[in-house]
């Protein structure tokens, strides 16, 4: 299978505490330069997107864990879902949650704060969701995932979600994974997601990424495929 586009997640995945390797940004293009495609889809706000300096070599950002599909720039944004509702955003202030912070359409707070958040989800019935990214919370309404993204993003470059490569590291790639084509799992990624993955990588954070990319244009990866056992 000749795939046309590689969709990765960022922190975690692609970058390790926010930074890129020269490895992992050399194997970015390499790929490029084979006239692929490059989406980056992360669970980040806009604003931390474009403070991203490699952000260009990307030909769409899924940011805010789907809801938003972007470049940089207030003309190059796509909202794909709604923003939280008044009410919502006023139940959790009053819940007292420290930890909340908001992005363009989403909400994240931290792990610790899950079961008030559940509270007030129950309490006020929204189509709101928590969607856990190892200790991090985002709250999106139902129905928004990376998958969501992911397949706006395909259908804007005009390829079929089957010929993209997903990969990722958290909870929340695993509805990125289940979209493309082939789904594939960092050796650091949560156990949960190894389960799901049609491949796990050999290396860690950018090392999984070069050997990813290698592996697909030199064609060692992507015929088949094989589903974690641990």
């Amino acid at each position: 299978m000749r795939y046309l586009a590689l969709a990765t997640d960022g922190d975690g995945t692609l970058l390790r505490g926010g930074r890129i390797s020269r490895g992992a940004l050399a194997a970015l293009k390499r790929w490029r330069d084979k006239g692929r495609k490059l989406i980056l889809v992360t669970g980040e706000t806009a604003e931390q997107i474009c403070d991203f300096p490699h952000r260009r070599l990307f030909d769409r950002i899924v940011a805010e864990n789907g809801a938003l599909l972007m470049r940089c720039g207030p003309r190059n944004e796509r909202k794909l879902c709604r923003p939280p509702p008044a009410t919502l955003l006023r139940a959790l202030k009053q819940a007292g949650l420290s930890s909340l912070k908001r992005g363009k359409l989403i909400l994240q707070a931290d792990f610790k704060d899950e079961e008030t958040i559940e509270d007030v989800l129950k309490r006020l019935k929204v189509d709101w969701e928590i969607v856990r990214n190892r200790r991090d919370l985002m709250l999106v309404p139902s129905g928004i995932s990376k998958a969501t993204g992911l397949l706006a993003a395909a259908k804007d470059l005009g390829i079929p979600p089957r010929l993209v490569v997903g990969v990722g590291d958290a909870e929340n790639d695993g509805a990125l994974l289940a979209s493309c084509g082939l789904g594939v799992a960092v050796n650091n990624a949560v156990p949960k997601l190894k389960h799901r993955a049609d491949y796990v990588l050999q290396g860690q954070y950018g090392k999984g990424i070069v050997e990813l990319i290698d592996g697909l244009l030199e064609g060692k990866l992507g015929s088949e495929s094989r589903r974690a056992t641990g």
